[in-house]
């Protein structure tokens, strides 16, 4: 028995990843709730190590919170934008970072370190599996909002400690993703980043090496790099 699945449902799944981007710019129709319910129970399909799933999903539509987290936001954005300096840093204030105010339904992803007990199968020499884990759950709604035309964006410019504060989320939980869920106005052919010159995606030749590791911009027959060349900076919070 073949478990392979039928031409034309691979090429849609591959289709679905390579087109998956970082929404910022949202439109305004609400999410109807089966949808995100749909959504949200592929996050929960996620894979975890010693099925713990450590997550759960704080559903926030209430324009206040919202107003709360887009000011955290703001004093976040505000340090990061000291890493840069001239052209660089003219750029990075011209990226569009965050869509928390008008993204119809935001998503805070946390991670209860605290799930399963003391002893979760698979967890005892890595512990961070739980966050590992909970990525897998964020990487699943991704996936399953854009099959549904629904973009995403992971705000990470935020104050952990501080937004735990507004959500009130209980100290041994961590927040590990704040999302803008919201229908796109558009799926661009590339990643912005990569559009306005930020960043671009790296060579999949240049990210795999064979049986040990080769080396980080050593010019290796794998990883076709030019010696000293590392990778492009990326501003916090944007995907490429």
């Amino acid at each position: 028995m073949s478990h392979v699945f039928p031409p034309d449902e691979r090429a849609a799944f591959y289709r679905v990843i390579e087109t998956r981007r970082d929404i910022r710019a949202f439109r305004s129709d609400p999410i109807p709730e089966d949808i995100l319910l749909k959504i949200l129970g592929a996050a929960h399909h996620a894979p975890s190590v010693g099925l713990m799933q450590p997550w759960n999903f704080i559903v926030i539509h209430d324009r206040a919170t919202k107003a709360r987290v887009h000011a955290l936001f703001l004093q976040e954005n505000e340090v990061a934008a000291a890493n840069y300096e001239g052209p660089r840093a003219a750029l990075y204030r011209t990226l569009k970072l965050e869509g928390i105010e008008n993204a119809p339904v935001n998503v805070c992803v946390t991670c209860d370190r605290t799930r399963g007990g003391p002893h979760v199968l698979g967890r005892n020499t890595i512990i961070d599996t739980d966050l590992f884990s909970t990525c897998c759950a964020i990487e699943n709604l991704w996936l399953a909002a854009r099959v549904e035309g629904i973009g995403v964006g992971w705000v990470s410019i935020l104050d952990n400690d501080e937004l735990r504060a507004i959500l009130g989320i209980p100290k041994p939980v961590v927040p590990v993703a704040y999302l803008c869920i919201g229908y796109a106005q558009d799926f661009l052919d590339e990643p912005e980043l990569q559009r306005r010159g930020w960043a671009h995606r790296l060579p999949l030749a240049r990210v795999i090496y064979h049986e040990r590791w080769e080396g980080e911009g050593l010019g290796s027959k794998t990883s076709g790099a030019a010696p000293g060349a590392g990778p492009p900076s990326v501003p916090h919070g944007r995907d490429v």
